[in-house]
């Protein structure tokens, strides 16, 4: 009797590994399973500093280091852990493959739990070394997060396909996000402006990060984050005034004419008639463009900087022109001044 038992659990199992091996699957999702933490999130690189690359082959020496790497290292910096997130939904999508969805819910996990109760989300957690602890902007880590939680919250780009008891959770997540980004928004002589790139989790005053990146405006982060509360349904009256100070502000200090050519050798502003510009950073106080060295020094011009720097950097970008010319105006269209 015995015997049998073994025999028919011995067949269930093999039935089962041979579903799965006929289940669709695929090989950038079967990565991201292996490097996922066991605290739900992602690293952007392994405990020896290698960067991930789901383009690598899964060597056993790659695998080892793999393992080794702690859950400190789970990030939402340059896109992990949405990236993931955003791409196993979609996977799970095209498969139906079960073990995707599994391990994207877990990231939600990880996401939920990450935030702050004043709404923010950290660069890592649950490293608090460094500047890893501060709310951030930068290179949209929080933004990614939120419109994750808002494509669940409105059943689009996929993620209809979660557990439904996201929706709930992502709604509450998303308003107190928006509550952190409304409070966040510098003011100037009492009026509104645009966002730092990073906030102390505790002030929820601008702080500085890396030694080029100073306390300060900050160009990029802040577009994404009006692009984010213009998805928003129904906005706010908050929603509409911080959405048009900062488009305003935008078009007041745009550098008409001119584009950012950025190489190896030299970086600089270029006359281009299609074109408008802005620096990286701007001065809180002055509204002037500001440009951080390795040194913590704060130049006032790009040609101070190391040329290492210089060069090396996105210092000028076009990140307000989509913005001023055709988003904002046709979210008017629809949400009124």
């Amino acid at each position: 009797m015995m015997k049998i038992k073994i025999l028919l659990t011995l067949i269930c199992i093999s039935l089962m590994l041979s579903c799965y091996a006929q289940q669709p699957t695929d090989s950038t999702a079967d990565k991201m399973l292996v490097y996922q933490l066991g605290n739900g999130g992602w690293p952007k690189q392994l405990e020896d500093k290698s960067v991930v690359n789901y383009g690598a082959t899964l060597t056993s020496e790659l695998l080892v280091r793999i393992k080794a790497t702690k859950d400190l290292h789970a990030t939402f910096d340059n896109k992990a852990t949405s990236r993931e997130v955003v791409y196993l939904v979609q996977a799970y999508k095209k498969t139906k493959n079960e073990a995707y969805l599994t391990a994207a819910e877990k990231g939600l996990d990880y996401i939920l739990s990450a935030q702050y109760a004043d709404g923010g989300w950290p660069q890592y957690y649950p490293d608090k070394t460094l500047y890893r602890s501060e709310i951030t902007y930068n290179d949209d880590a929080m933004i990614n997060v939120l419109n994750i939680l808002q494509d669940i919250a409105t059943q689009k780009n996929d993620f209809e396909v979660v557990n439904p008891a996201y929706i709930k959770k992502a709604e509450k997540a998303i308003a107190k996000g928006i509550d952190c980004i409304i409070k966040t928004q510098v003011k100037h002589n009492g009026m509104l402006t645009i966002w730092a790139a990073q906030y102390d989790k505790d002030s929820m005053l601008p702080a500085k990060a890396r030694a080029f990146e100073p306390a300060s405006l900050s160009t990029s982060e802040s577009a994404g984050i009006v692009r984010f509360l213009m998805r928003l349904k129904n906005p706010s009256p908050e929603v509409k005034s911080a959405v048009a100070a900062a488009v305003k502000w935008f078009d007041t200090y745009k550098i008409a004419g001119y584009r950012f050519d950025r190489n190896k050798n030299i970086s600089a502003l270029v006359a281009d008639n299609t074109s408008m510009a802005w620096a990286r950073f701007y001065d809180m106080e002055k509204n002037t463009p500001i440009f951080g060295d390795r040194d913590n020094t704060i130049k006032t011009k790009l040609e101070e900087l190391s040329p290492e720097r210089r060069n090396g950097y996105a210092w000028y970008g076009n990140w307000g022109q989509k913005l001023i010319e055709k988003e904002y105006p046709k979210w008017l269209g629809t949400n009124g001044k």
